[in-house]
């Protein structure tokens, strides 16, 4: 049976981001390090988005990016700039291309593409097992994610961020790829918070995405219904093929995640509660959780200590107990922040850059009925 100073368990955003930190980093050069996957990570099995101002740390990884977005709905109709920021798209098997064989390359690093079976956590180490060997290890970072966990409580609401997509080409022209479009929520809401996401990438290619803020997940058909009949109507019923397709469902919830960290056994991505609960975008926060991770494990503090309590976590549960009891909102919502406020302040805002003016811009821009009744309920 292997012993490992760290073992990390899955090889997606944050397992290899958090591998290659440490496997580039001097101060961890006389650690052994294992990551166990169940994946080849061969396909293109995901796309991550993110904004940002100025030259990233993945820009050469970058698919596509777009300097202005669209939005849509009922009362909506606008294109705008997102200066300073810059929307950008990673697609999963770049990302995989390029991390995968650095993090193999490092010498006190082993890959095994192995499904873990059991984790059990011990006085001095944490036992990991397969079904074919088992391991162990002093320190043990899990980016496997429990959907059950956030389920068994009912103090924080929990939604879901579920999506259907399809990468298109069409015959004819039809996309304008100088800009995505953010959320258009001009497709029927059907009581929830729907919307369609598109990311272009020529005239005619696209990623088109059918998504939904909301406690339950679809049939299968229902997205494909939608998308069909999107692009029907947007598109002028061009005619098109279908190059991919993908599928995910990212928890939507404030859950405290980091309450089942020990000092042997560390949740990271999804699992660790870095997906944004209001918007589910995970990948950039999980990028910026890695760097602050490596920084305190060069520090020899607990883990038990790196969690941050912020002022951002309330203004996130707020609008998921709004959307929790009357999930048809989220439309007019975001509807009237994009009406009366640049998309700039709100990314600034849903990345968590913003400051107390910022915020009460923000806070001002939709129907405060909602928000106040969550609030006092909160408070009460």
């Amino acid at each position: 049976m292997s012993h490992y100073d760290y073992i990390i368990l899955g090889g997606g955003a944050a397992g290899l981001l958090l591998a290659d930190a440490l496997g580039k980093d001097e101060f961890f050069a006389s650690k052994t390090i294992l990551i166990l996957d169940k994946d080849d990570k061969s396909k293109n099995d995901r796309t991550w988005c993110f904004w940002e101002k100025g030259i990233g740390d993945f820009d050469d990884l970058a698919y596509k990016t777009w300097e202005s977005i669209y939005v849509a709905g009922q009362k909506l109709d606008k294109s705008t700039s997102v200066a300073p920021y810059t929307y950008k798209m990673l697609r999963g098997v770049d990302f995989y291309n390029h991390y995968l064989p650095k993090v193999k390359a490092y010498p006190n690093i082993t890959w095994i593409q192995e499904e873990v079976t059991q984790i059990e956590e011990r006085k001095n180490e944490v036992l990991v097992s397969t079904a074919f060997q088992k391991f162990t290890g002093q320190t043990v970072f899990s980016s496997l994610y429990d959907p059950s966990i956030p389920l068994k409580q009912d103090k924080f609401p929990v939604l879901q961020q579920h999506f259907l997509g399809w990468q298109i080409k069409t015959e004819q022209s039809v996309f304008n790829f100088s800009k995505a479009t953010f959320m258009d929520f001009s497709v029927p809401q059907k009581g929830n918070t729907r919307f369609m996401y598109v990311l272009p990438f020529s005239e005619n290619e696209a990623l088109v995405e059918y998504t939904l803020f909301s406690e339950h997940l679809l049939e299968k058909s229902d997205y494909e219904q939608a998308i069909k009949k999107y692009i029907k109507e947007k598109y002028n019923d061009t005619p098109y093929t279908i190059q991919e397709t993908e599928f995910g469902t990212i928890p939507m919830t404030c859950y405290p995640f980091h309450q089942h960290n020990t000092e042997r056994l560390f949740y990271i991505g999804v699992a660790g509660g870095w997906a944004k609960p209001s918007t589910g975008f995970t990948f950039y926060h999980t990028s910026q959780q890695i760097k602050r991770l490596v920084k305190h494990l060069k520090q020899n503090r607990p883990l038990t200590q790196f969690y941050k309590k912020g002022r951002f976590r309330f203004y996130d549960m707020l609008l998921l107990d709004i959307l929790y009891k009357d999930n048809h909102l989220g439309q007019s919502i975001f509807e009237s922040l994009f009406q009366k406020r640049k998309a700039s302040l709100i990314l600034k805002f849903l990345g968590n850059e913003s400051n107390l003016w910022d915020e009460l811009k923000i806070i001002s821009a939709p129907p405060p009925k909602p928000f106040l009744k969550a609030l006092w309920k909160r408070l009460f």
